[in-house]
């Protein structure tokens, strides 16, 4: 299953989580794009399209995410850019989804039925 997960603006925190899955014994594997935009920020970071293909790599995807925005949040407290990290929305399909108030547990939930809502299921 593909989907993706969107800059909102923040492109910094964007490629800060894309560094965090790369690093993440559990997640480095996954294969993760950039989606870049056209026109005049032609080449600004929009989005990440990221492909998990089983249960396990949902748990990992959920648990490195859940664990990469609440290091964040520690190291922005009390700064003006705290609780910026709470509005990364995922993209799949027709459905976008806010994700980040999501626990490690509702994330992998919710991609599970995401994935189980495709025809294919993890092929897409």
């Amino acid at each position: 299953m593909k989907f993706r997960i969107l800059a909102n603006g923040d492109e910094e925190s964007l490629v800060d989580l894309q560094s965090w899955l790369t690093d993440d014994p559990g997640t480095a594997r996954l294969p993760i794009a950039t989606v870049t935009g056209p026109g005049p920020t032609m080449g600004a970071l929009e989005a990440l399209d990221v492909v998990v293909g089983s249960a396990v790599d949902i748990a990992n995807f959920a648990l490195a995410y859940v664990t990469w925005r609440s290091v964040k949040r520690d190291e922005q407290r009390g700064s003006a850019a705290d609780g910026e990290h709470g509005g990364q929305r995922l993209v799949h399909g027709d459905s976008t989804v806010s994700i980040g108030h999501l626990s490690s547990e509702e994330l992998a939930d919710l991609l599970r039925r995401l994935n189980d809502t495709r025809p294919g299921g993890a092929d897409e």
